[in-house]
């Protein structure tokens, strides 16, 4: 994310009102922009099919089997995705440019290869009853997918944000035109018309991937390697992903707080809505997190190092850590303040909203409790985020372990206690994990030089 800071201390340095609200714009899309195109992408082509499509459950098979398509993926290349970030840094640092795309091309065959032989076997066995064309819709949106999710990474290293703000754009604009125009067709028209506009926004991205990537030789496994391969950061991308997504699969599998829509697919409508309404809340949340972590903190901590490896005095290298100490307290400090006057806002309107959405006011007790977890979990991103700046990976993953086994615990203890606990299970495992991660990282940052220097 480092080039993102660059472009954003660009934009701060005219130092002026408008500047500032530019910054919090670019840090919103940028942080959030591509899960708000895909969630409000899919809405529209839901609420704009309802006069075409009949039966009208047929929008919400397509709705759930995408919103099964997102979560698997991203649970699945999880596996891949923070072990690749840190290869390409590793690669980037080192000069050797000529090593990223290749090992890219390795990773996207072995996601499309693994995931592709994973997602035919489910087709084939969970899905007997539907068409052979929604099953192969089905596999190739699974796929081209999981291919995005590890695209993206790759977007975090290229410098023309507005670029990769646009194609996003575009390829949500196509994948909503083209499912609106095949929606005659019923599940499968919309499954295909979605299927479209995702490979052409994987298009995009390739495009972009390679035009800024070169290298000499199409594919290589160096990623494999022993030396360059970091198994706790594949452990800790797979866990965080389950730890999101594990008690919403609870609640989807619970017989009395769902229903059976497609195949094996069911869905939640006591928890998904609130659910979604919480997560738009954290969009100033992820902008904040974004410009301030990506700027004021990485000067800092590029000071300090610098420090440590030109052989500053200790004065000097205490003053840039108290700096880094400084920029994360104020940094998580303002996350929480943006996030508690979202959390006061959603509260104040959440009952007109509902009302203006035609759902039912019985769900504002579980809104409320899912703003407050969106917020906790911007939080800990955040938390984590320093943690993985300080190369404290096995701390990451055991906090993300604690995470998955406290939301299946506390997840299913609420569906025994009655509905009135529901989405408690998910914010106070939250909760739990960003207080011991406030405490492990006040203890690293404390002796931080010691630590620094014995790695040496």
């Amino acid at each position: 994310m480092a080039g993102i800071g660059f472009e954003l201390r660009k934009i701060l340095k005219r130092d002026n009102l408008s500047s500032l609200l530019q910054a919090y714009s670019y840090a919103a899309l940028i942080s959030s922009g591509s899960w708000v195109l895909s969630i409000v992408g899919i809405l529209i082509i839901g609420v704009m099919s309802y006069a075409v499509v009949v039966p009208s459950t047929i929008i919400v098979q397509f709705e759930v089997s995408i919103t099964y398509v997102i979560s698997f993926s991203l649970v699945f290349t999880g596996i891949f995705q923070l072990a690749l970030t840190r290869f390409t840094a590793d690669r980037l640092f080192e000069k050797h440019m000529d090593m990223i795309l290749p090992n890219y091309h390795a990773v996207s065959l072995t996601v499309t290869v693994l995931g592709g032989a994973i997602g035919l076997v489910c087709v084939i066995f969970l899905f007997p009853q539907q068409s052979v064309l929604y099953r192969l819709l089905l596999l190739a949106a699974f796929v081209i997918m999981s291919n995005i999710w590890i695209a993206t990474i790759f977007l975090s290293g290229v410098k023309q944000y507005q670029a990769i703000v646009w194609l996003y754009l575009l390829g949500y604009a196509i994948t909503v035109a083209a499912a609106l125009a095949l929606r005659w067709a019923g599940l499968e028209g919309l499954m295909a018309g979605f299927v479209i506009g995702q490979a052409m926004l994987l298009t995009g991205m390739m495009a972009l991937i390679l035009r800024n990537f070169v290298s000499d030789r199409f594919i290589s496994f160096e990623f494999y390697k022993k030396k360059w391969l970091y198994p706790s950061l594949m452990v800790t991308g797979f866990l965080y992903n389950a730890a999101i997504w594990v008690d919403k699969v609870i609640f989807w599998y619970t017989e009395e707080t769902s229903q059976a829509i497609i195949g094996p697919l069911r869905a939640s409508v006591i928890y998904d809505l609130p659910v979604f309404l919480a997560y738009l809340s954290i969009i100033p949340g992820m902008a904040i997190f974004l410009l301030r972590m990506e700027t004021d903190f990485v000067e800092f901590y590029d000071a300090f190092y610098q420090a440590v490896r030109s052989g500053a005095s200790l004065e000097t290298i205490e003053k840039h850590r108290n700096g880094m100490v400084e920029t994360v307290r104020l940094g998580i400090f303002e996350i929480i303040k943006i996030q508690a006057i979202a959390t006061l806002l959603l509260i104040v309107t959440g009952e007109s909203i509902l009302r203006w959405l035609g759902i039912s006011t019985l769900y504002l007790p579980l809104l409320y409790i899912d703003i407050v977890a969106a917020g906790l979990q911007v939080v800990l991103l955040g938390i984590l985020n320093v943690f993985f700046y300080l190369d404290k990976r096995p701390i990451v993953m055991w906090l993300c372990a604690a995470f998955v086994a406290l939301n299946i615990a506390l997840t299913s203890l609420s569906l025994k206690l009655g509905p009135a606990f529901y989405g408690y299970g998910f914010a106070i495992s939250v909760l739990i994990v960003v207080l011991a991660g406030f405490v492990l990282l006040s203890h690293k940052l404390e002796v931080l030089e010691y630590d620094t220097f014995m790695l040496q």
